[in-house]
Parts: C-alpha cells; sequence; structure tokens
C-alpha cells in the first residue's frame, strides 16, 4: 500500500468523478484508475462503485475513507515536523494577480522563491481583484496582488505597494492632453475606456462619480491597462488609469484626476494565519518591492 495510491482514492472519493480527480492530482485518469484497481487488490475488497455516472464508494470504500485521509495526514505532519529541523519548505503556493499583470517585481519575487525552495509548487492564478480577494478569503488561493480601492479588505492581511491617484490617458493630439490636471466632474463630460468591474482602479472610479453625484458614460472596458490605453488612443474614449500606469505608457499624454478622494491601492493579501509556504514567500516579495 502506498501514500499516492491513498491520495489518489481521497481524490476521487472527493470530486466522485475520476477525470476530476486526475486532474487535482495532476495524473491521466488511466494512472489513477489502476492505482486504484491495485489498492482493491491489495485490501481484497473493491472500494469504488464505477457502474454509474459518478464514481460513489462502496460499502468498503466509506468505511476506508476516514482511515486514508488519517494517513495522509500523518504523512504530512511527519514531513512537516522534520522539513521544521531541516528548514525545508514543501507544498504548493498558489499565488493570484491581477489580469493583464506588468508588475516586474512581482515576477522577481516569483522567480527567487521558486529558487530558494523548489520543492514548493507554483500556481498563479489571474482574475480582477474582488474575485481574487474572494478567493483567498476563502482559502482557495493563498496569497494575491491585487487592486483595492481606498483600504485592504479587514478580514485579511495586507501589504500596500502602491497608493495614488488616477490619471486620464490620451494621444497627444487630444484636447486633454495640453492640461496639467482635469477634473473629475470634468472628465465624465467625456466617453471613458477603462478598466472592468470588479478591478481596484475601476472600484476608485466608480467610487468618486457616486460622492459627486456623476454618472460617467463608459464607452469600452478592457482586462489590459494596455489596451485600455490603445484604444483611447484610437479616439473610443478618454482611458481611466493609475498614475503609475500611465507613466509607464510610451506615446501617451497622462493628466492627472483631480477631485478623487479614494486612492488605488497595489496590495499584497493573505490570510491573517499564514501557513508555512506563504511565510516563506513574504520576504521574497518584500525584497522585491
Amino acid at each position: 500500500m502506498e501514500l499516492r495510491q491513498l491520495e489518489y482514492f481521497v481524490a476521487v472519493a472527493e470530486e466522485a468523478n475520476f477525470t476530476r480527480a486526475a486532474e487535482r492530482v495532476h495524473i491521466s485518469q488511466s494512472g489513477v484508475s489502476a492505482q486504484i484497481r491495485a489498492l482493491e487488490k491489495e485490501l481484497g475488497a473493491e472500494l469504488v462503485d464505477r457502474s454509474g455516472r459518478a464514481a460513489r464508494l462502496t460499502a468498503a470504500g466509506a468505511a476506508a475513507l476516514p482511515a486514508a485521509r488519517t494517513a495522509l495526514q500523518a504523512a504530512a505532519r511527519l514531513r512537516q515536523a522534520v522539513d521544521e529541523i531541516t528548514g525545508v519548505v514543501r507544498g504548493k503556493l498558489v499565488a493570484g494577480m491581477i489580469t493583464g499583470c506588468e508588475v516586474t517585481p512581482w515576477f522577481d519575487a516569483l522567480a527567487g522563491f521558486h529558487a530558494a525552495h523548489p520543492g514548493v509548487d507554483i500556481e498563479l492564478r489571474e482574475g480582477n481583484s474582488d474575485r481574487l480577494i474572494a478567493e483567498v478569503s476563502a482559502g482557495e488561493a493563498d496569497i494575491a496582488l491585487v487592486g483595492i480601492a481606498g483600504a485592504p479588505p479587514d478580514e485579511l492581511a495586507a501589504e500596500v505597494i502602491v497608493s495614488e491617484g488616477l490619471a486620464a490617458v490620451v494621444p497627444a493630439d487630444h484636447q486633454l492632453a495640453g492640461r496639467s490636471s482635469i477634473a473629475l466632474d470634468d472628465l465624465t463630460s467625456y466617453p471613458l475606456v477603462c478598466l472592468p468591474v470588479g478591478t481596484g482602479i475601476r472600484s476608485v472610479l466608480d467610487q468618486a462619480c457616486a460622492a459627486a453625484g456623476r454618472r460617467p458614460v463608459i464607452a469600452l472596458e478592457a482586462s489590459s491597462p494596455t489596451a485600455v490605453a490603445d484604444l483611447a488612443a484610437r479616439g473610443l474614449g478618454v482611458a481611466v488609469l493609475s498614475r503609475s500606469m500611465a507613466a509607464a505608457l510610451a506615446g501617451r499624454t497622462a493628466v492627472p484626476i483631480t477631485g478623487v478622494q479614494v486612492p488605488a491601492l497595489l496590495a499584497l493579501v493573505w490570510r491573517r494565519t499564514p501557513n508555512p509556504v506563504v511565510a516563506a514567500f513574504l520576504p521574497h516579495c518584500r525584497r522585491a518591492f
């Protein structure tokens, strides 16, 4: 009997499906099936009923499941105890980042962590900030680089990397290009090109407009800051981005937006009691940023 056989058995039991279980443990479906059949042969009993569309446990399988989970938990505790003595970090880091992320220090942190802890698997997820924050809160992701309006969520630990205002981005021949700034009230008289709802910058814009009693006309949305700026450059509206994003765009004119009281934050968020993998990753983030 091998630990991997118990792992595959628990995965099939929890997923009720061989295909999903195979995806979860990162091997082929035939591999999962073969290992569970080997386990069944050793135990002398069928553990999984394969006759229906769902993979259901037999009576023997249901009886074996708690013991299989206990064995895997004991093996994990054994490994953790040894790793704590030797200083080795193992496991998996599920790291989220905003869609279209171009923040190179984040990539540096991931690379440095991978070099220091090659035994940790890294899963990288992209999404809008609202979704990533929800995944970290639910324990589906370990840490995420997100955009936030005003303040990090109270239920999570956070480290603010950038706090800044918004800027309008226009081509050099636009009527706003020669201005030193633009008030929010004036900005909302133009059609806007923005990041989608759920992103930090969009939340800042929406909150500021609501506070000012303004209803902006959102002409277009795009998930990449570069795409937002490129659409505006073609006359489809005035782009709204953070000031650092706007400053990084070549060939575009950035005009600071005034009258926005809520700052746009770029921040790392994680659960308040980090697991050992996150605790080992955080110093790499702090060095990189």
